[in-house]
């Protein structure tokens, strides 16, 4: 019975937690393996989960951290993607991977709260609950996250030869 119900909660919420996933660790594959081991965590105590979004949300997060610790700074995120043989101008998908790029460079901890706050839209209480910290924390490196995006997403100021060059 169990089984079953939670077969159906991953056929149901599976993208979810991978789009979560995804953003938590800047990789489609790194975000595949955090996804399964916390569905592994979650599978062995599933009688117990009360909350499973919530629980599977928090696992996600720690283990993201557990793996952040455990390889610190040998670990680098290339803000270029491979090149999948078929060309996308969409300006959506430059935006995505501009950002993509952005969140990369935030701290592990930093990029965690603003992709619950923003991305999965919970409240600074649920966050801050989610995370093992304080409703102020939560705020403190929201703003401190979302200012260091809008440094590293502001455009280049155009320079003065520049300009003339386009206007002549």
């Amino acid at each position: 019975m169990a089984e079953e119900g939670f077969r159906e909660f991953v056929q149901l919420r599976y993208g979810e937690l991978l789009r979560t996933a995804y953003l938590l660790t800047g990789s489609t594959h790194a975000a595949e393996d955090l996804v399964q081991s916390a569905l592994l965590k979650a599978y062995r105590r599933w009688d117990l989960v009360d909350e499973p979004m919530a629980y599977l949300r928090r696992a996600l997060v720690n283990q993201r951290t557990s793996v952040w610790r455990r390889i610190g700074s040998r670990e680098l995120l290339t803000g270029v993607l491979p090149d999948r043989g078929r060309a996308d101008g969409s300006a959506a998908h430059a935006d995505r991977d501009e950002l993509m790029a952005a969140l990369a460079k935030l701290p592990v901890r930093m990029r965690a709260v603003l992709v619950l706050r923003y991305w999965e839209d919970m409240s600074e209480a649920d966050t801050a609950a989610l995370m093992d910290c304080s409703v102020g924390s939560v705020k403190s490196q929201a703003s401190r996250g979302l200012a260091r995006l809008r440094e590293v997403l502001r455009p280049e100021p155009r320079r003065a030869a520049d300009v003339a060059g386009v206007i002549a």
